[in-house]
This record gives C-alpha cells, structure tokens and sequence, in this order.
C-alpha cells in the first residue's frame, strides 16, 4: 500500500507540472486600457473653443448627474472668453428653491498665476475694495491621471461657494470647480470632481 501510495503521488505530482507547464494553462494577458476620449456629442464644442482661443482646452469624459458636457446643450450656462483668451465655461442644473449641480471650467492661456478678484466690503457706510486671489484656503496637491492639482475651498465670483481644482500644464493655468449645495454635500462634490479631473482629455486647436 505504501509502495501503490508514493506511485499515485508521483503520477500525481507529475500531472501538476504537465499542466502547469502547458500553453493552455496560462492566463491570457490583459488587454490594455482603452484610453479616454472626449464624447463625440461633445468634442466639436470643445474643439471649437480651443480654436478661438488658440490654445489648448480639457473635455471632460463624465460629468455629475445629471449635467452632460455638451457646449451648447441642455445643461450649458454659458461660455465666455475674454480679449486675453482666458475662458469660462459653465453647466448648470437648479432646482428651485435652492438645489443646484453647477460645474464651471477655467483656462488662462500662456498664464500660471492665480487670478485677481475685486473684493467689495462695506462697513460702518465705508464701502472698500480690494485685489484678491480668486482661488484661495489651499488645501494641498494631489495626482489624478496626469494632473497634479491643488484643491481651494474659498473661491469667487463664478466660483463661490464651490471647491476649485486648479493645475498648470505648459505655461498655463486651468481650473474645475463644483458648487457645494443641495442636493450635493463637499463629500459628495469632492468625489465628483476627482472623477472629473481624471477623465478630462486635452484638446488642442486645429490651425
């Protein structure tokens, strides 16, 4: 019995390494990531402001419900590029009273410094104003995909109340920021925009 024992084990053994040894037995290799690519219904929007302003611009690949990043579309509110070629573009979703999804996307071409707001306080019937940055209260860096972006909490105008991604990238400054209101909580916009900022696509303009 011993003898019939030790044989098994050895025929056993030897199966093992036949099969571990055989091509059919290996994992298939992994198929690559598809690399992200700016939706067709989107692209051309995107496309076209890169041109006018002949610079670079980022198309997102995913947006917070349920806006869409079709320039033009339903949830557009507005793009604006002004004589130095720094753009604004902003997605818009309100429920009244009070429930917004509000995206707005930055870009400074040729520009990496942080951009100035007038700031407007009046106290004791003294009205005062000031220059101020318009992205402020940093809260560290971090990597998503290729960006590495800093986070600011206290920004202005168009971007109050939101959290701002702001990143350079060739010499100039871009920025993606989410509104922090209802039906949303700054958990909630945080994940959005790292979501966001990792899927955005560079767009370059066509001479």
């Amino acid at each position: 019995m011993q003898r019939l024992g030790a044989a098994l084990l050895a025929i056993g053994i030897a199966l093992v390494a036949a099969g571990c040894s055989g091509g059919e037995s290996k994992p298939a290799a992994a198929s690559p990531p598809t690399p992200a690519s700016c939706p067709a219904a989107w692209k051309d929007g995107w496309q076209r402001l890169a041109n006018r302003i002949h610079a670079p611009v980022y198309c997102p690949t995913s947006m917070p419900s349920p806006l869409d990043g079709k320039i033009g579309g339903d949830w557009d509110n507005g793009v604006s590029v002004d004589p130095d070629r720094s753009y604004l573009v902003s997605f818009l979703w309100h429920e009244p009273p009070s429930q917004d999804v509000h995206v707005n996307f930055r870009g400074y071409p040729g520009r990496t410094a942080v951009p100035r707001c007038i700031d407007v306080r009046t106290i004791a019937g003294r009205t005062r104003r000031r220059s101020i940055p318009c992205f402020s209260d940093p809260r560290g860096a971090r990597r998503l995909g290729k960006l590495l972006v800093t986070v600011y909490t206290v920004n202005r105008d168009a971007d109050q109340w939101h959290v701002l991604y702001a990143w350079r990238e060739r010499g100039s400054l871009y920025a993606v920021s989410e509104h922090v209101a209802k039906p949303l909580t700054y958990r909630r916009v945080v994940e959005n925009l790292d979501r966001l900022v990792e899927g955005l696509v560079r767009i370059d303009p066509r001479t």
